[in-house]
Order: C-alpha cells, then sequence, then structure tokens
C-alpha cells in the first residue's frame, strides 16, 4: 500500500521527460494594475497541459523510472500527471535484499490511474507475469524451446518455473520413463511449451519433445559414422542389474556388466554412475535393429594372457577372497584373475562344510596353484596344500596294527566313524565289530558319545581313509576253530537261514558254514525249505576251508555215505563173506536210513 506519509510525495505533479515546460512568469511590478481574467485562455492552457502527458490505461505495462526509494514503497515516474507508487517488497530478490535505485528503468503494469491520494497505482510483479505470459504465448505458436527450473514435484509430474508456474508431466520429462522425479528438483530443463492457457493460468511443458527432437538429429550423424571396432565416448544414461545403457549421440548402446571390467563385478554401480563420461568400443552393431553393443575393458590388455606365467602350477600366491558359495571360495589374484578354492582343497583334517567356516570375503589368504586352463579362464587353488598334511604323518603316529583310543563321532548303517585326533576320524565297518555277533547295526554295539579302543587295520594317506577293527582285539574264532577242526572231519551244526541254494549252519559261535542244496542228498532237491528247517542240528562233513574268505562248504550227503560204508563193513564181517551183493547192502542201508528219517519226522 502507498505511504500516506505525503512529505514523501510532490506537492505537485512532476512532468515527464520531454514534455514542454511553461516559462515562468515574472511577478507583475506593484505599480502595474492586474490585467483583466481570460477564462477561455485559462481553459485551452489547461488543455495544453494535458496533451503533455501520455494517455493510460488499467492493465497497460509502461516503462518507468524510479525517482526515489523509501522505506516501504518506491515512487516511480511513467509520465502520467501524477507518480506511480509500488510497495517495496516487489523489489526484494530470493535472499531479501532490496534490487532497485533511484534512476532505475523498470516495466510496471498500471492497476489504477489514479487513487485516494491522486497517485498511479503500478505493479512491478505483475508486469513481469504479464510480460512472461505473453513471451509463453509467442513460445507456443513459434514453437520455441523455452528454459525452466524444477521447483518441486506435484501430482502426476512435476512444477517448473519459467518465470510463471507451469507443469511437466511425468510422461513427458523424457524419452525413458524416470523412477526418481526428485533427483531432477532445482535443474534447469530445455522444454517445450504443448499447451497454454492464459484465463486458467494452465502452461503443460514437454521436455520429452526437444529431446526427442535433439536425438533424432544427433542420432542420423551417429549413425553415418557408427561401426565395429571405433572407439566413441557416450554418457551413461540408465543402469541396470545386467549392464548400462550409454547414449553415444541420439542412440544408446548396452555395456554388459561382463564387458565392463576383466575383474569380478557384481553390480555396474560398483563401476560406473548415470552421468558418467566412458571410453568405450563398439564390440558389435545391426544396423537394421540398430542395436549397439559396447565393451570397456576391451580397451584393455587381458590379464589372462600372462597368467601361465605370473601363476605357475605348484606355485604360492596371495590374494583376496571375492565370493563364497556352497562349493567354494573365489580368489582375486590380481583385476581380472581369478582362481576357486574348492571345499574340499581348504582343509587336511577337517570336513568343510560351507567355505564360510573358515574364510570371510575381502580375507587375504596364501594358497597353492593346483591347476590352470587359460583358455576357460579357470585356476583351481588349494587352501590347505601350503600346511603339512596330517595323514602323511598318521602312518608314523599309528603304524597298522597299533592300539588306539578314541571317541565315538557318528554311527551309520555301514560302521561307526571313531575321532582318533581332531579332524582325523578312522571307520570301524560293522563287519569288523564282532567275530561272533552278527551285527545288523553299529547301534547295537556301539553308541555315540562312547570311548573306546581300536586297532589299525589300514591307512590310505592319499584318500584320507584310516581303517579300524574292533573285534581284532579279540581271538579270531574263525582261526580257533579252523586250528581245531579239518577237511574230512564230521562236525555237527544247526541250521540258522535259508537260501534259494541251500542252508547256513552255525558250527560254532561267530562260525558258519554252508551245505548247498546238492550236498543235502542223493536225490536232487527242488524246494530247500522242504528238507532243511531253522534249528534242526545235522552231523555234516567238512568238504571245503577257504580260510582267507571265511568260507566253510559242508555235506550231510557225505555222512551218509560214510555210514553206509561202516554199515557195509560191518556186514561182511558178520558174515563172514566176502561175495556178499553191494546192492543188497545198499538196499538194507536205505531202509535203515528211510526207516531213522520218519523217526525223526515224528
Amino acid at each position: 500500500m502507498p505511504d500516506t506519509d505525503k512529505t514523501d510525495k510532490p506537492a505537485t505533479p512532476i512532468a515527464p521527460q520531454g514534455a514542454p515546460v511553461a516559462a515562468p512568469v515574472a511577478a507583475p511590478p506593484a505599480e502595474l494594475a492586474e490585467p483583466a481574467f481570460d477564462a477561455e485562455e485559462y481553459e485551452r492552457l489547461l488543455d495544453m497541459y494535458d496533451v503533455s502527458f501520455r494517455n493510460f490505461a488499467e492493465g497497460e505495462v509502461v516503462r518507468g523510472m524510479v525517482l526515489r526509494v523509501s522505506e516501504s514503497e518506491v515512487i516511480v515516474d511513467v509520465g502520467y500527471k501524477s507518480e506511480g507508487v509500488i510497495a517495496l517488497e516487489e523489489f526484494r530478490d530470493e535472499t531479501g535484499q532490496i534490487v532497485v535505485k533511484a534512476g532505475d528503468s523498470v516495466d510496471v503494469l498500471i492497476e489504477k490511474t489514479e487513487d485516494r491520494e491522486g497517485y498511479v497505482v503500478l505493479s512491478k510483479e505483475k508486469a513481469e507475469k504479464m510480460k512472461v505470459w505473453d513471451d509463453v504465448e509467442r513460445a507456443y505458436q513459434e514453437r520455441r524451446v523455452v528454459v525452466g527450473r524444477v521447483i518441486e514435484r506435484v501430482k502426476g509430474g512435476l512444477a517448473v518455473d519459467i518465470g510463471v508456474r507451469a507443469f511437466l508431466p511425468g510422461s513427458q520429462v523424457d524419452v525413458r520413463p524416470v523412477r526418481n522425479l526428485d533427483a531432477l528438483k532445482g535443474q534447469e530443463l530445455r522444454m517445450r511449451v504443448i499447451k497454454v492457457n492464459k484465463k486458467r493460468g494452465n502452461i503443460v511443458l514437454s521436455r520429452k519433445a526437444v529431446l526427442e527432437e535433439e536425438n533424432a538429429e544427433r542420432k542420423t550423424q551417429t549413425l553415418e559414422t557408427l561401426e565395429e571396432g571405433k572407439v566413441l565416448t557416450g554418457s551413461v544414461k540408465n543402469i541396470t542389474e545386467y549392464g548400462a545403457f550409454v547414449d553415444l549421440g541420439g542412440i544408446d548402446g548396452l555395456l554388459h556388466i561382463t564387458d565392463m571390467s576383466w575383474g569380478r563385478i557384481n553390480h555396474p554401480s560398483e563401476v560406473i554412475n548415470v552421468g558418467d563420461e566412458l571410453r568405450v568400443v563398439v564390440l558389435k552393431f545391426d544396423r537394421e535393429t540398430e542395436r549397439v553393443s559396447l565393451g570397456m575393458k576391451q580397451l584393455l590388455a587381458d590379464p589372462w594372457t600372462t597368467a601361465t606365467i605370473k601363476y605357475p602350477v605348484a606355485a604360492r600366491v596371495k590374494g583376496k577372497v571375492v565370493s563364497l558359495t556352497d562349493y567354494g571360495a573365489f580368489v582375486e589374484l590380481e583385476q581380472g584373475v581369478e582362481g576357486l578354492i574348492h571345499v574340499s582343497e581348504m582343509s587336511w583334517s577337517k570336513k568343510v562344510k560351507h567355505p564360510s567356516k573358515l574364510l570371510t570375503v575381502g580375507q587375504e589368504v596364501e594358497c597353492q596353484v593346483l591347476g590352470l586352463d587359460q583358455e576357460a579362464h579357470r585356476i583351481s587353488l588349494g587352501l590347505k596344500q601350503v600346511e603339512s598334511n596330517p595323514w602323511e604323518q598318521l602312518a608314523g603316529k599309528y603304524p597298522i596294527g597299533s592300539k588306539i583310543t578314541g571317541k565315538v563321532r557318528n554311527l551309520t548303517e555301514f560302521g561307526a566313524f571313531v575321532e582318533v585326533e581332531e579332524g582325523i576320524d578312522g571307520l570301524i565297518h560293522i563287519s569288523d565289530l564282532s567275530w561272533t555277533k552278527r551285527v545288523k547295526h553299529p547301534s547295537e554295539v556301539l553308541k555315540k558319545g562312547d570311548t573306546v579302543e581300536a586297532v589299525v587295520l589300514n591307512i590310505d594317506a592319499e584318500n584320507q581313509r584310516l581303517s579300524l577293527g574292533l573285534k581284532q582285539l579279540a581271538t579270531d574264532v574263525w582261526d580257533d576253530y579252523l586250528a581245531h577242526h579239518k577237511v574230512g572231519e564230521i562236525v555237527e551244526g544247526k541250521i540258522v537261514r535259508l537260501t534259494t541254494f541251500g542252508a547256513f549252519v552255525e558250527l560254532a559261535e561267530g562260525v558258519e558254514g554252508l551245505v548247498h542244496v546238492s550236498e543235502r542228498d542223493e536225490k536232487r532237491i527242488e524246494k530247500p525249505e522242504d528238507h532243511f528247517k531253522p534249528g534242526d542240528v545235522f552231523p555234516m562233513k567238512i568238504i571245503k576251508v577257504q580260510e582267507g574268505e571265511k568260507k566253510i562248504g559242508l555235506s550231510i550227503r557225505a555222512v551218509k555215505s560214510d555210514e553206509f560204508q561202516k554199515d557195509f563193513q560191518t556186514y561182511r564181517e558178520s558174515t563172514g563173506s566176502d561175495r556178499s551183493a553191494l546192492g543188497d547192502v545198499f538196499r538194507a542201508a536205505q531202509a535203515a536210513a528211510a526207516a531213522k528219517e520218519k523217526q525223526d519226522e515224528e
């Protein structure tokens, strides 16, 4: 509002620059009489005074000159009968500083030709906005580019300052969807006006239209010179998990993550950022589809070309653990050269279920080169090889036949694992648990946590196997039995189980033999179960022994043949005749055997 203090305002209007100024009228001498007043002449002079000033209309934008600046107002001469007044606040910048002084020229809007005090009401801000609107309308008609600064994110897009507030839809921000519109806040953008409505105060902008036109022009130029093998400079437009899109000049090329570096990259953001300028080489270019594949590592020497020299087999090398998997750890020996330490090559004695039990990402390790495939870019590394192998020392500490003490660590269907020292287990096979007892599961003899004494049976350092025996602590019942029984001897045995080919016979505790169906009787036997029953006891003859395999062959038929010979010999002696018919004796023996078998069945 204009200052009401009239001491700052002129007593009479100041004529605009260039307006005719009447010469001063000298006071008439006192002795002269006052001339007669001419009313017509006075009216004519007033008309001439009014003509000397411009004709103004409210809503018009005019240029004026700042006469003076007070604490609250700025007085401006616009060439009218009276001066204009503008609030001082309209002349402050963003920091609050006054940016006007006496003598400055300013464009102002005439809001009122005269207020209550006779001053012209002016506005600098409204004049600037009207000027901007005029410029915006001309830019729209002429399809000119306008420059604006992003103010804030609003629903559906961005608010942009182009002198007045305008709207930039999210779909018109870029040729590609922009996920983070907030990142554009404060940036100056080049746009085109695609819609304007002055009455409603509505302006819609498009940056996409400008970019498309610029890209089309740049694309034409780029395509003319683009070819495979050419080295270019491009700008990173977008980053994905698998690579980055690089603007080559109106056309985008894909820089795949595998072509960024010879070294391991988990994500492209580890190497590049959006907006980075990159030197790339064109790996592949399809002119029809306009697809371009780019490479960055190809501008550097492949470190694998010298890998065989730097990392020969058996060499000890140092590297950094860069990745852990279920099956091993990847170690970077240099940028672009990695080797794998398989879990089986991490420890001589410990069974490593996962590499994380021994190693961590970023850890520096020393290892040994086990193998190298230059073409496949593979190096096999060993961690345990840089340490002494405890299995190679095992034979010296525990010779075969010696006794050791250990704790049962685990039970399986085929045996028991016994820890003899940290990381070294020995296996007691189920067959080595007992001489006499047929063990179906190790839990019948041992349980987890038991402290046991066992005999060292075998050491296989190469395959890291230690065989132990529990039954070997006692005398072998087989050896004892065979020491007292030979082939041809008749023994007594009990049927314990049947097979399709015969019956297994228990001769002593822990000692079994086999009666084949052919050794049951002279007659052919089709079904062993018709002639053998578990629990039956028969006299039988040892006809074969395989000591190494602990096998004894038995015959019931042979015992019957021996009994026939005895009966025949007794018959001859009783008759005193050597000419007795063998058939008569045989039939008599058969009859006696049949009678005995019938008696046994009853």
